[in-house]
């Protein structure tokens, strides 16, 4: 069965306008018992079938698997297998992270022996009221298709309706064959069509003509439209239909996380990222906006600041998404349909019947825009104290954007840096920003990064990690020695959670929840002691990779040259400056706060949130 699987998923292909593409790009793993025997037998008996990649953790495993397809635009995608216990869980949160952006993966976890007769094996989770739960089981709310294949006949159906999930540009995410140890071994006599090529078309689903009618009347109507795009801009390979819809109309646009990068930073329409991590222009633009036309976006709260972004009372909203579940947000006007169709209808629509934002609204955000860019460049500007170590953290990162080439890619998914990366990071190209945040999974960007170099080579990848997600995990860093693929990674050290700690003294927290990387306090049995220093270069060096700490950033712009000339990944260690993050810019996040406290922070905290809802929509 364990060959069978091999020889199906070698022969899968994905093809859109024409172009096909093989569809499986590799194999990650960690064996276990039972499965070494099943599917590592496969592996290594026809190890042309799929490449196979030894990884270091089973969560970075997936994390190297959704880095890979989202920069493929989900044109192509990796399988990850794991043992039947904690291997299986350890991918839990990678599946977690895979589904909540809309990324395909192959979840082959193994799994206990179908006939029971050896119960209960290593790693078996018992439950007396029902023996059939196992492991594998924790990945049914985090998959958007599951199986466990008890007999190997049943691959077929399993392995096909597995595909159907994997390619589907609504329905995709993360996928689970559970793989009963004794099953993988089992022999069964499978037709030959089951390993013919299968070539999966991915047709664009067009706009149809109630919804192009009804669309740009709507826009027709409207003096103040906004386009939001989305991570669906790029997955419709839709850049360049967005270019010419927003020359052609006047309209401006902002961008989720996922959606950025798909217009040059100086692109005049381009209003940089919206939301609660956004730019003061974008959110100033939003809150006058009468028509938002989000194309590809699950308008989470980030992008919509808790629902709270568009203040116009008489605002429509238009979603137009391939995912119906999406289209409906917000009470929107669904339009089912693909982006790049349907910006080019519209667009064509719109050019034929003479429509163009008027001249002022342009000005308008045009002079937004321009204020923007000179906030940016006073926030890039900004130096530490004299004899601080301690960098400003927009500034470090002006210094990493600055010296970054056209095509080079950069990495991120946690912490305080994806709000700064939103708001000031300036993108060259399409493809260049790469911050995950469906998940905000810290512990992702090594492992991503990893997965951008495995099937994009020719690209610099410059992967901003915090300390934080460092600690939980950084070791795909040696899976990228193993595979000499060069990582640059910036380890920002703002010595603990430094982006959960703002938000926790925001809300009227003294500080002492734990966030900061503190030795416990002997008196007051608190973790408020010494800082806790760490020589992240050392431990980088450790593993084989080159590695720089430096004090300034002056220093910074010497290691970023010293890393371009390495052969091999290298760290680059900068102490960051707690708090230094930039500001909110006319926008909210709608977190809990306690309804009753002695604290009085938190009481005004309280006030303040309570305001603030009474400005967003209800639903």
């Amino acid at each position: 069965m364990a060959q069978a699987l091999l020889r199906f998923l070698s022969q899968q292909y994905i093809e859109i306008d024409g172009q096909k593409e093989k569809f499986f790009k590799g194999i990650f793993g960690i064996f276990g018992h039972g499965q070494v025997t099943g599917l590592g037998q496969a592996l290594e008996q026809d190890p042309e079938l799929l490449k196979y990649y030894r990884i270091q953790n089973e969560q970075g495993g997936v994390h190297i698997a959704i880095g890979a397809a989202k920069h493929l635009n989900r044109l192509g995608c990796f399988a990850v297998t794991s043992s039947i216990g904690p291997g299986a869980t350890n991918m839990v949160t990678g599946a977690a992270t895979a589904t909540n952006n809309r990324i395909p993966v192959l979840l082959l976890p193994g799994d206990i022996f179908v006939d029971r007769q050896p119960d209960p094996v290593l790693q078996q989770v018992e439950q007396p009221y029902n023996i059939n739960i196992q492991a594998s089981d924790c990945f049914k709310p985090v998959c958007k298709y599951w199986d466990r294949i008890v007999h190997p006949q049943a691959l077929m159906t399993g392995a096909i309706n597995a595909m159907r999930v994997l390619v589907d540009p609504a329905e995709t995410g993360a996928v689970c064959l559970a793989l009963p140890q004794d099953v993988q071994d089992m022999a069964y006599d499978y037709p030959e069509e089951f390993f013919k090529e299968r070539v999966h078309r991915i047709d664009r689903r067009p706009i149809s003509n109630a919804s192009l009618e009804l669309v740009v009347e709507k826009i027709k109507e409207k003096k103040r439209p906004l386009v939001i795009a989305g991570g669906g801009v790029f997955y419709s390979l839709a850049t360049e239909q967005l270019k010419t819809f927003v020359e052609t109309t006047g309209i401006p646009v902002a961008f989720t996380n996922a959606g950025n990068s798909a217009l040059p930073w100086d692109h005049p329409q381009n209003l940089g990222g919206m939301g609660v991590m956004g730019t003061q222009c974008a959110n100033f633009v939003a809150k006058s906006a009468d028509l938002v036309i989000a194309v590809g976006t699950r308008l989470m709260d980030f992008t919509t600041t808790s629902k709270g972004a568009f203040q116009d009372p008489n605002v429509e909203i238009i979603g137009i998404n391939v995912a119906s579940f999406d289209a409906w947000k917000m009470d929107a006007i669904p339009v089912l349909a693909d982006a790049r169709e349907a910006l080019v209808c519209i667009g064509n629509a719109l050019q034929e019947a003479g429509y163009h934002v008027d001249d002022e609204y342009i000005a308008e955000y045009g002079q937004f825009k321009d204020d923007w860019n000179a906030e940016v460049d006073r926030l890039r500007a900004i130096l530490p104290d004299e004899g601080d170590v301690h960098l400003p953290q927009p500034a470090a990162i002006g210094v990493l954007n600055e010296f970054m080439e056209q095509d080079d890619v950069m990495v991120n998914a946690a912490g305080s840096m994806p709000g700064d990366l939103q708001r000031t990071w300036r993108s060259k190209g399409p493809k260049t920003y790469h911050v995950e945040y469906a998940n905000s999974c810290m512990g992702y960007e090594i492992a991503a990064g990893l997965g951008i170099k495995l099937v994009d080579p020719t690209r610099n990848v410059y992967v901003i990690q915090g300390d934080g997600g460092y600690l939980m995990m950084h070791t795909e860093l040696v899976t990228s020695l193993l595979e000499h693929k060069k990582l640059v990674i910036l380890l920002f050290d703002s010595e603990g959670f430094n982006s959960i700690n703002g938000l926790a003294t925001a809300m009227g927290s003294e500080g002492h929840t734990g966030n900061e990387l503190r030795e416990r306090d002997e008196e007051t049995d608190r973790l408020v002691g010494d800082f806790h220093l760490i020589d992240y270069a050392a431990s980088a060096r450790s593993y084989g990779a080159a590695a720089f700490t430096v004090n300034s950033l002056d220093e910074l712009k010497d290691a970023l040259e010293q890393a371009k000339n390495e052969e091999k990944t290298t760290l680059i260690h900068c102490k960051i400056m707690r708090f230094s993050q930039s500001g909110n810019y006319e926008s909210w996040w709608r977190v809990g706060v306690a309804e009753t406290s002695a604290m009085d922070k938190v009481k005004i905290a309280r006030k303040n949130m309570q305001d603030k809802v009474k400005l967003a929509r209800k639903y």
